[in-house]
């Protein structure tokens, strides 16, 4: 057994890193009183457009929100389509359900784990309006790709960057753009476990359409142009100003975040690259990662994987190691989903991944002993 305690994030570790800078900006919110609509909130939103290079950031009140506002703000009608991967955190489709939309589920390429772009037109039907790209465990969508399909049919594209803010896509003449800023709209979350994280909840919208931005901040704010006059109907969704102050600090350390958790994946790369029981994820020629997750799969070998996988997490966790399976059910096996997604063609990747997959601990704390232990237990275990 290790000496101390393996966390899959340590958010305690990084915060006393940061504990300084940290308390001060908590500190200033506290004393200032402004607890809602503070001024560290448009610092902060102001910040993250220089970062991504996009004119408009709107912040607000969780990921699964902004998903929300998102198609709120494209003036979807009922009965509307939007294609979603069927490999992915269930927010997308949810959100396209609770607005009367249809989610079309769509396979996914299982090397990298996000939307295949050869399965998109086969999914398009009249009534498809949208595509959800949703950006996994830390590297882009081929978003080239996706997009020559959108603009062939005339669909929107949206971007969820919960898991990847920060990575960067270079199309092929070179154009180099970070994940997010390539749709009509992108999202993001800042939930505490994800790349750029507030300890708590939190969310962004980002946009270069100054209409589409303008009309994100009404719906996120009661559908309001001035107070109380409501020209949209809207929700209520904001970041909180002690949210944004502790983002703000921490978007200064961003990279340094991300170079932190690909050297902990370059080490993992290196040593389990030769386990024939074991695939190690793939990083994509037109992207950078940045290891939101590192997610293995296990290799074929008989029809019971998911037994397999529980076996190996078990052994893990006797020995004090983590581990999280995302996603055990593909959303084409979700009970919620079942009545009311479209699938029009075989999602068996989708399914395969969901039993096999498997996400190693990975952070910007971790030390090289803790992850030579967890490396030499995995090896051991299989």
């Amino acid at each position: 057994m290790f000496d101390k305690q393996i966390q899959m994030v340590d958010l305690r570790g990084q915060y006393h890193r940061l504990k300084e800078e940290m308390d001060a900006a908590m500190q200033t919110v506290i004393e200032n009183g402004v607890f809602i609509n503070g001024s560290q909130v448009n610092t902060f939103a102001g910040h993250l457009a220089s970062y991504l290079d996009i004119p408009y950031v709107v912040p607000c009140g969780n990921g699964t929100d902004a998903l929300q506002i998102a198609l709120m703000a494209l003036d979807l009608k009922q009965g509307d389509e939007v294609i979603v991967p069927a490999f992915t955190y269930v927010a997308a489709a949810e959100v396209i359900a609770l607005l009367g939309l249809v989610p079309v589920l769509v396979d996914v390429d299982p090397k990298t784990f996000n939307l295949d772009p050869r399965k998109i037109e086969e999914a398009i039907s009249s009534n498809t309006r949208a595509i959800i790209a949703v950006h996994l465990f830390g590297q882009s969508c081929d978003m080239e790709a996706i997009l020559k399909v959108a603009g062939k049919y005339h669909l929107y594209v949206l971007e969820d960057n919960a898991q990847s803010i920060g990575a960067e896509y270079t199309f092929s003449d070179g154009k180099v753009k970070k994940t997010g800023t390539m749709g009509i709209i992108g999202t993001t979350s800042f939930f505490p476990s994800k790349p750029l994280a507030c300890y708590g909840d939190g969310g962004a919208l980002m946009t270069s359409d100054e209409s589409l931005a303008k009309r994100i901040r009404m719906i996120a704010n009661h559908g309001q142009e001035r107070k109380y006059h409501h020209k949209l109907i809207g929700c209520n969704s904001r970041l909180d100003t002690l949210q944004a102050a502790i983002l703000d600090v921490k978007l200064k350390h961003l990279d340094k975040f991300t170079k932190a958790r690909q050297a902990v994946a370059g080490r993992y790369d290196e040593a389990l690259a030769a386990c024939g029981r074991l695939i190690i994820p793939e990083k994509s020629s037109f992207s950078t990662h940045v290891y939101h997750q590192y997610t293995i799969q296990l290799q074929p070998d008989g029809p019971d994987m998911a037994a397999r996988r529980e076996l190996l997490q078990n052994r893990l966790k006797e020995k004090g190691i983590p581990t999280m399976v995302y996603y055990p059910m593909p959303l084409q096996e979700q009970e919620a989903y079942k009545w009311m997604a479209r699938m029009p063609g075989t999602i068996d990747k989708s399914a395969h991944l969901s039993k096999c997959v498997l996400s190693l601990p990975i952070h910007t704390e971790m030390t090289e002993d803790e992850q030579i232990y967890i490396i030499g237990t995995l090896l051991e275990s299989l």
